[in-house]
């Protein structure tokens, strides 16, 4: 089976070749005959009934400074792939979200991975609320009285923005902490967006474990381990990852989940697990198949290209 893929994602010629899950994705394609094409997010459009994406094919190698071969400027309708890929990294802005409405209109002819229509409706905070006896103690609310009470009632809290990614905005917050209230008051004056408040788990300080899944089933995991003196754990703000595997009660988790993001399209998300206790489901631009990759041996974007050649021979 030979696709015509795309790559929906930010400037690749940018990513890091022993980190970048997309590009890792994208090596896997071409080992496996795909040819690749290659835009980014602002060079969709919608054109008088067609979906248009202005970009260029691409050769990838694992080479760093030199890993991308550009070919041609082209202008190609979606419908002519028969896979696109939506990686653009957030924050999970209106921006994103017509993005995910565009691929939308293309859907139900060509596979866009991850489902854009559940993309929109399954952001990563927000679909953890579907499990609330696999989830810490939660509270979304915009009202300070509110939130107060909630840290009130559990103690220690995290309080971070609803659409916020890579640990930005992220506060531990303390009993009797005093910048709680200037910390909502600011949260305030950005946007009129809600917040989300979870119970602290101390056991993050062990780590904060990213379990990779692909078509519901879990392939592997890496634990994200924070800096000393910080709370959070994501590698874009200086955590470890290092070799783990999956206990029992992750394995739980992950089976209540599959036939949940299966049939919901959601072939490769990678979900957060903290003492036991699911945090967050991703599925925008999931990370971490290539330290999987190194710590493991797994082979992450092999099984993700399994599971999408399967669906497109089954014709779904």
């Amino acid at each position: 089976m030979s696709l015509f893929v795309a790559l929906q994602m930010d400037p690749i010629e940018h990513v890091s070749v022993t980190a970048d899950s997309t590009f890792r994705i994208g090596l896997e394609a071409e080992r496996r005959g795909h040819r690749l094409f290659q835009y980014t997010v602002d060079q969709l459009r919608y054109d008088e009934g067609r979906v248009i994406a202005r970009g260029r094919p691409v050769t990838l190698r694992p080479v760093a400074g030199d890993h991308v071969t550009f070919g041609d400027w082209a202008e190609i309708e979606l419908t002519e792939f028969d896979v696109v890929w939506l990686r653009q990294d957030p924050p999970f802005d209106m921006g994103y979200v017509t993005s995910t409405h565009l691929l939308d209109r293309v859907r139900d002819q060509v596979m866009v991975v991850n489902d854009p229509f559940w993309v929109r409706n399954c952001p990563e905070k927000l679909m953890v609320l579907d499990f609330p006896d696999l989830t810490p103690p939660t509270m979304i609310a915009r009202d300070p009285a509110a939130l107060r009470a909630f840290r009130a009632r559990h103690g220690e809290i995290i309080v971070k923005p609803l659409y916020g990614n890579g640990g930005a905005g992220v506060f531990h917050i303390k009993p009797g902490d005093p910048n709680l209230a200037s910390l909502l008051e600011t949260f305030a004056g950005i946007n009129r967006e809600p917040m989300i408040a979870q119970k602290y788990l101390p056991a993050v300080v062990q780590g904060d474990k990213r379990i990779i899944l692909v078509d519901g089933e879990p392939v592997g995991a890496i634990n994200r381990v924070p800096q000393e003196g910080e709370a959070r754990s994501n590698m874009h703000v200086g955590g470890r990852a290092e070799k783990i595997g999956i206990t029992e009660r992750e394995r739980e988790i992950c089976a209540r989940l599959a036939p949940v993001l299966r049939d919901k399209g959601l072939i490769f998300t990678g979900i957060d697990v903290i003492d036991g206790w699911l945090t967050e489901i991703n599925v925008t631009s999931p990370t971490g198949i290539q330290e999987l990759e190194r710590f493991d041996g797994t082979n992450a974007a092999e099984a993700i290209w399994v599971a999408i050649e399967r669906r497109i021979a089954a014709g779904r």
